[in-house]
């Protein structure tokens, strides 16, 4: 027999527990749990020898002994069996509540009410339509398919007849008496799976709740239907806050209608005003003006006419006396006939279903004063339809002015879209879900079939649809505004860009996706067009062969964009520099960062490069002028970042340049005004201004001899602090202090004086620049002329 050593099987045994340690771990082997199973089976390992005498690892059970081979499953799972089955219940509803919540929660207008009962009747027109082409007996009784609203004001009654399909009785409980059930929704889905799918359908009910926002104004409702399928009519009889409901048949002669349905409302005492004509016809024009079938309102007419007088007794009595017997013409007076007709309420035909080849300029334009009321003709208009993933018809217009005593820049919602869905007004109250706030201007309707709102239909709600509709909706507004640009009218576009100029440069800032869109729209002043705006184009175009940036300077007018001291080299190398006056017109700016590939360039801003760098040159200004930069900073202190010799100036001895990330002076006066601005940031942006000094300008040489001769000269130090001063003013920055700067220049303006004419009348005045009243010191104009004389 072959033996092993003692290490030989002591490695066996560590092998064999690293091998089966999670097994035996997992199951003890002695001391079982109260309550264990004793049908659960545990495994443990043991050495046994093998045929060949070498130690291997066995599995035994400690319930059935020493098990070589074999390996039993565990019975736990069996228990799983034994689980009873789940009951299943459906959920319930109190039906008065879910009324309740249906009618006053869905809805937010109450004026929505008419707007859901006619869209009713035309789907139950649609219907009839529909059906009839496979069944013609349906319209045997041949009656014109419309909508008639008769209103009884005294007793606040509003009735809506159709001559639809009506109902059957089942269809009236299946229809009415089931809450969130839309006979339109299963007939189009019938539609869909018979042969028939590919039919186009206008049918607009989706959820089956709209017929019972007329109990968000009605206390009653009577619904008087006759079904061509049916020889009966029934009624159906709710009221609000109510769960039951009555049906019976109707035998009544005076009220049977020969095919359709008729809806008695009884208004609530508080909403009884539903019932006047006026508010009727208002509610149709402004909800329901494009359904596609007739629809006529009971309106109150008259006419003129003539009348004759009853002749005057006192009169006829005074001619017999008089002796008159000539007859007398008749007199007449004009009265007013009054009368009740109906009246069609929505004649006006939706446009922009129609092909844009068929429509006229003029039929656009009658269309937009129509529907915005507008007195003038849009600049632009767009008809337009887009397929595929989502499916829209629009036109969309640019109005020719600007809205008054409104700031659609600030406020995003405006009434200027009106959706619909096939054809039913359904919002224009949106807060930036189909136009970007900067194109809040843009006037227009959208009519989509398959848009995601919610139930009561007046939220548009965000989805991947909306998203693209608003991608699609603002490129076509691009080139609705493009075209404008490219007319043969130049007065067009320079009338759009007065008017909603801001609105696009608003673009630049909040719209990074649309940047090329929006920069051929751009219009700016410039050194070499004051007069009239030019485009980033034009810019190009005019560009120096060696230029390679576009620069600009932004101010607060015309005037100091074109004095201002950073222009003076350019304007010598003919390089055309851009104005921005308007506050917002540096931050577009910025967010653009370029445009054909070309970087915009502040030229008020520090390392200004205009492509003509000298090494060499400056090298030696440097070395000659580096000394009295240090002494300049020294004297100023904190005030300034450094102190450079600079290559923008030509005329003018220094300049106040801002730092490359700092603020510009038209900035750092704009964040001055801020209501909320933050003194902090504004110190810090102070401190990165960099004074550049003019080399060839004969009070900088002046300043450079007595910085080598003597530089603690006080006369000397007071010409820096005030070529800083003077800098911040022409540099377009707020001097720290106006009092003291006065001082400064009075007494410059008394030294002068004292110098050239030396008379005893003006005396030296010692003016000390910390006390502001003792620094305005100007001579008595009397005395000093009594004194001349």
């Amino acid at each position: 027999m072959h033996r092993l050593s003692r290490r030989s099987v002591s490695a066996i045994i560590r092998d064999a527990a690293n091998r089966h340690r999670p097994l035996s771990s997992a199951f003890p082997l002695i001391n079982h749990p109260s309550g264990e199973s004793d049908t659960t089976k545990r495994w443990c390992s043991v050495l046994a020898t093998g045929s060949n005498g070498i130690g291997v690892i066995k599995p035994f059970n400690l319930k059935s002994g020493l098990v070589v081979g074999r390996r039993y499953e565990s019975t736990a799972a069996a228990s799983d069996a034994s689980t009873p089955p789940a009951e299943k219940f459906e959920y319930q509803a109190e039906v008065s509540r879910l009324m309740d919540l249906i009618v006053n929660s869905l809805y937010s207008n109450k004026d929505v009410f008419l707007r859901e009962l006619i869209s009713n009747a035309s789907d139950a027109l649609d219907k009839l339509r529909f059906l009839s082409v496979t069944d013609p007996q349906l319209l045997k009784d041949t009656y014109d398919l419309d909508i008639r609203i008769q209103t009884d004001k005294d007793n606040g009654i509003i009735t809506i007849t159709d001559t639809g399909i009506g109902m059957t009785h089942n269809e009236i409980v299946d229809c009415l008496g089931t809450i969130a059930q839309s006979g339109t929704a299963k007939f189009l889905k019938a539609l869909k799976d018979s042969k028939d799918a590919g039919t186009d359908s206008n049918l607009i009910g989706q959820f089956g709740v709209g017929f019972y926002s007329a109990f968000l104004v009605c206390e009653r409702v009577e619904v008087s239907t006759k079904s061509p399928k049916s020889d009966k009519q029934y009624v159906w009889e709710g009221e609000a806050n109510s769960s039951s409901y009555t049906i019976r048949e109707e035998t009544d002669p005076a009220k049977l209608i020969p095919r359709g349905t008729r809806l008695t409302l009884h208004l609530k005492r508080d909403d009884k005003g539903f019932a006047h004509p006026e508010k009727i016809q208002k509610l149709v024009t402004n909800y329901s003006q494009f359904v596609s079938f007739p629809i006529y309102t009971w309106q109150e007419k008259g006419y003129t006419k003539e009348v004759d007088v009853d002749e005057d007794p006192a009169e006829a009595i005074k001619d017999e006396q008089d002796g008159k017997t000539e007859p007398k013409k008749k007199k007449t007076k004009t009265v007013v006939e009054r009368y009740w007709d109906w009246e069609l309420a929505n004649d006006t035909q939706p446009i922009w279903l129609r092909n844009s080849k068929e429509v006229t300029t003029e039929d656009y334009n009658e269309f937009y004063k129509k529907t915005f009321n507008e007195y003038l003709e849009p600049l632009a208009s767009s008809h337009f339809s887009t397929e595929g993933e989502v499916e829209f018809k629009s036109i969309l217009y640019v109005p020719s002015i600007a809205p008054t005593g409104k700031d659609d820049i600030v406020n995003p919602k405006t009434k200027n879209i009106r959706l619909y869905v096939k054809r039913v007004f359904i919002s224009d109250d949106f807060d930036g879900e189909l136009f970007p706030r900067y194109l809040s201007f843009v006037k227009g309707v959208v009519d989509s079939n398959d848009l995601p709102l919610n139930v009561s239909r007046e939220i548009l709600q965000e989805s991947r649809i909306v998203r693209i509709m608003r991608k699609r909706l603002v490129r076509k507004a691009f080139d609705m505004i493009l075209g404008i640009t490219m007319s043969e009218n130049r007065e067009d576009y320079a009338r759009f860009w007065e008017n909603f100029g801001k609105h696009m440069k608003l673009g630049c800032i909040e719209d990074r996706e649309n940047h090329k869109r929006i920069a051929p729209l751009l219009r700016f002043f410039s050194s070499q067009s004051e007069e009239d705006v030019i485009s980033l184009d034009e810019y190009v175009e005019n560009m120096k062969t060696e230029q390679k940036d576009i620069y600009y300077i932004a101010s607060d007018s015309v005037t100091s964009a074109r004095n201002t001291p950073f222009l003076e080299k350019l304007v010598e190398k003919d390089i055309e520099v851009l104005f921005l006056v308007d506050p917002i017109d540096e931050v577009a700016i910025q967010n653009l960062k370029s445009y054909k590939e070309k970087n915009f360039v502040d030229i008020s801003k520090e390392d200004l490069d205009l492509g003509d760098k000298n090494e060499e040159k400056e090298k030696e200004m440097k070395q000659e002028f580096g000394q009295t930069c240090d002494w300049i900073k020294k004297r100023l202190g904190d005030k300034v970042a450094s102190v450079q010799v600079s290559n923008r100036l030509s005329t003018s001895p220094c300049v106040l340049a801002s730092g490359k990330f700092g603020w510009s002076a038209n900035m750092e006066r704009l964040m001055k005004a801020q209501t909320v601005g933050d003194p902090s940031s504004l110190e810090f942006m102070r401190s990165r201004r960099v004074f550049e000094v003019n080399p060839e300008h004969p009070i900088i040489r002046t300043l450079n001899v007595a910085c080598k001769s003597s530089p603690n000269d006080e006369e000397a130090l007071r010409v820096i602090d005030l070529l800083y001063d003077t800098a911040l003013i022409s540099s377009g920055f707020t001097p720290e202090s106006p009092a003291q700067l006065g001082g400064k220049i009075y007494e410059m303006m008394n030294m002068a004086l004292v110098g050239k004419w030396g008379s005893d009348g003006f005396q030296q005045q010692q003016v000390n620049p910390t006390e502001t009243i003792e620094a305005e010191v100007v001579v008595d104009p009397v005395e000093a002329g009594a004194q001349k004389s």
